[in-house]
């Protein structure tokens, strides 16, 4: 999947793709090259499509090791414990291999029966999952993975027990998105995916040598 049916120039491209791995907002970037905010940001727009399009390929590949999980919530106003106080908000669900890749899936809510497919379809059953005390990951325990709890209410580690990777996500993720001053829920997907490739593809000249490759910029 190619960028196609964009009338800017190569240059001005170009200049937008390093703009956008430098996370230089599309109105800024528009001022930046004098150009329409409204060509920077459907340009953005398009860049983020590429990007989903590309991760949704790497679904397939299945994760094994040590892996944490952990869900989170975006926007919204109403805050609650997890599980609660949860309206109007969209609810993540991370897997993060140690030492690798983090995927990401939006998902209605958290109960075990939506968790534990993406789980089973995604990781190994023979693999090291570690969580939180959240009740929809008690049925782990009998799902034939090696699992192991983080009671937060305690501590925030133990050891090689800790979610401390996949909640380091959450951090830079909620970072990125903030500074959009709230994302409309139909376009929220191609947000969180492009906080997945951000921390996946570390270095911004690793990120904009992909890009172009992906791009064909």
């Amino acid at each position: 999947m190619k960028l196609t049916n964009c009338k800017l120039s190569k240059k001005v491209q170009l200049k937008l793709l390093e703009f956008f791995v430098l996370e230089v907002t599309a109105r800024a970037a528009a001022d930046l090259l004098e150009i329409h905010p409204n060509s920077a940001a459907l340009f953005y727009t398009k860049i983020r499509k590429i990007i989903s399009y590309y991760l949704e390929q790497e679904t397939l590949e299945i994760l094994d090791g040590e892996i944490e999980l952990d869900e989170s919530y975006f926007g919204g106003t109403r805050k609650g414990k997890r599980g609660r106080g949860a309206a109007g908000k969209v609810i993540v669900f991370g897997l993060l291999k140690r030492n690798g890749k983090v995927y990401t899936v939006i998902v209605p809510d958290t109960k075990s029966s939506t968790l534990l497919p993406v789980i089973s379809k995604k990781i190994t059953p023979d693999s090291i999952v570690y969580t939180d005390h959240w009740h929809s990951y008690n049925a782990l325990d009998v799902a034939g993975f090696c699992h192991y709890r983080i009671n937060h209410s305690n501590q925030f580690a133990n050891g090689h027990n800790h979610i401390n990777g996949i909640e380091n996500f959450w951090n830079q993720a909620k970072r990125t998105l903030r500074k959009y001053n709230g994302i409309p829920k139909d376009s929220f997907y191609l947000f969180i995916k492009e906080c997945e490739f951000r921390f996946n593809y570390g270095s911004p000249k690793q990120q904009l040598k992909i890009l172009r490759l992906w791009t064909g910029i």
